[in-house]
């Protein structure tokens, strides 16, 4: 099969001939139908995710159908749409999987970092962490729900009911969470790149009742703000436009150094937290809740062997929502 692989990070990925995986007793082997690119994808590639010397196949937003399973599996059979996230694995046993936190488990495993993802023709997956997709689901529109949809709504509702809730980071994950809050009545409040015109733009069309750069303070003060942009030096900056109380989300896996900021900033209780990883609790619920908003990915198609192109457009703000790698 086809891969676009990790051989040395910082260095753009190589497309590879490699065998097609066979399943273990727990797993699933799809053929991909379709392949979300994720900010984390960039942070596996640019190395921020240390890989310790192996090579891997990025992706974990797969949509695909089920062509060989183990022989254990029992709730997937051949010709089944499954989708693979983020978490491939966790042990199940631990205090943090027995508390409901199967996202914080020492002995996690993800997809596209610690086992081969979806940058390819073919992928396997523990079948206990995929999740059965409606037959008739488009794979193209439906493979960025499986992280910026999943993360997005566990960063969604770690900011609590907020009436005016801010948006750092306008990308895929971004135009999610806001078509959710509009869905449950809430003000969204968008903040992109200072000058990125054409991001302002996409924001309101989305639906953002206010839209400025990073560096602008809204017209009212927040009651939360999620930050998708890894930038540090954001936290300060949500923190000076959430009122006393609101909360800062911090949501994604890896971010820059956050400056020193006075603590006048902090003071009046509010919060600054992050979002690690997801559970496969938050993408029942998020499956179960995007048909009723119903949520729409706009979504830019790539060929596989274009991925360092999305990666490329990705990391330069250049897209519009989502990047989706399409085999052939």
């Amino acid at each position: 099969m086809r891969a676009m692989v990790v051989e040395r990070p910082g260095e753009p990925l190589a497309s590879r001939e490699r065998a097609t995986p066979e399943p273990g007793p727990d797993d699933v082997v799809v053929r991909v139908l379709a392949c979300g690119v994720c900010r984390t994808d960039l942070h596996v590639a640019d190395g921020d995710l240390p890989l310790d010397g192996r090579q891997v196949v990025p992706g974990h937003e797969i949509v695909g159908e089920v062509v060989r399973r183990g022989a254990a599996v029992s709730r997937f059979r051949e010709g089944d749409l499954a989708g693979v996230a983020w978490l491939g694995f966790a042990c199940g046993v631990c205090s943090w999987c027995a508390s409901g936190r199967e996202n914080l488990c020492p002995r996690a495993r993800f997809t596209g970092w610690h086992r081969d993802g979806g940058y390819a023709e073919y992928a396997a997956a523990d079948a206990r962490f995929a999740f059965p997709l409606a037959r008739g689901a488009d794979p193209v529109a439906t493979a960025p729900l499986l992280c910026a949809g999943f993360i997005g709504y566990r960063a969604w509702r770690m900011a609590g009911p907020a009436r005016r809730l801010g948006i750092y980071g306008f990308g895929a994950a971004g135009h999610i969470v806001a078509q959710v809050a509009r869905f449950s009545g809430q003000e969204v409040f968008a903040f992109t790149r200072p000058g990125d015109v054409a991001g302002q733009a996409f924001a309101r069309a989305v639906g953002a009742a206010w839209v400025g750069g990073s560096d602008a303070l809204p017209p009212a003060p927040l009651d939360a703000a999620i930050l998708f942009a890894p930038v540090g030096a954001l936290v300060p900056a949500a923190l000076r436009a959430i009122a006393p109380g609101g909360t800062v989300v911090c949501a994604g896996i890896h971010m820059s150094d956050i400056p020193t900021f006075p603590y006048e900033l902090l003071w009046g209780e509010r919060v600054v937290r992050s979002v690690a990883n997801l559970t496969r609790a938050d993408g029942d619920a998020f499956l179960a809740l995007a048909p009723r908003v119903p949520v729409r990915c706009e979504v830019t198609s790539f060929p596989l062997d274009a991925a360092n192109d999305a990666l490329d457009r990705l990391r330069s703000g250049r897209l519009e929502g989502a990047a989706v790698l399409v085999p052939a």
